[in-house]
Formats: C-alpha cells, structure tokens, sequence
C-alpha cells in the first residue's frame, strides 16, 4: 500500500439509465431531465419535452420521483398553453 497511488474515495460511476428515464441534477438546483446518453465522463440531459441539452457528473444525477416527473411535465404543458414554447 505505501507507495501506490491509491484514492480511497473513488468509485465507478453508476451505470447509465435507459434513454428518456428522468432524473434530477442535484448539481444544478435539482432540476429535471431526460436522459439522453452519455459523453465522455458525462451524462447528457434535457429539459422534458425538448430543449438545449446539459451535462451533468453522473455522481451528482438520481433518478426523478414521481412528484418531481409530474411537477416537470405539468410546467411544460403549462407553457406549452401559453404559447411559449410548441
């Protein structure tokens, strides 16, 4: 062990979801995506419903509650009847 460069600390990343699964990034004030793959160390996600995609550290992504999957898509229908976005 002396001598090695051993990080106690580190763990795998969790594997990847399955494309469309939402989940929450705790990173960026728990906001909700879906998955859409992975790049590089990172996991791409999007708003629901479309828009510009975000990375996120797989470490700091959970998958979304069922409260949280129905608070995104009633805020996207809410705009959507509003006409901000189609």
């Amino acid at each position: 062990m002396y001598g090695e460069n051993v990080c106690p600390n580190a763990q795998e990343p969790p594997d990847p979801p399955p494309l469309g699964t939402l989940m929450v990034d705790t990173a960026r004030g728990d906001r909700v995506g879906e998955f859409r793959g992975v790049a590089g160390p990172y996991w791409s996600l999007r708003p629901v419903g479309g828009g510009a995609e975000w990375e996120a550290e797989p470490r700091r992504v959970r998958p979304a509650l069922l409260i949280e999957q129905l608070r995104a898509r009633t805020a996207r229908l809410n705009a959507r009847s509003r006409g901000e976005v189609l």
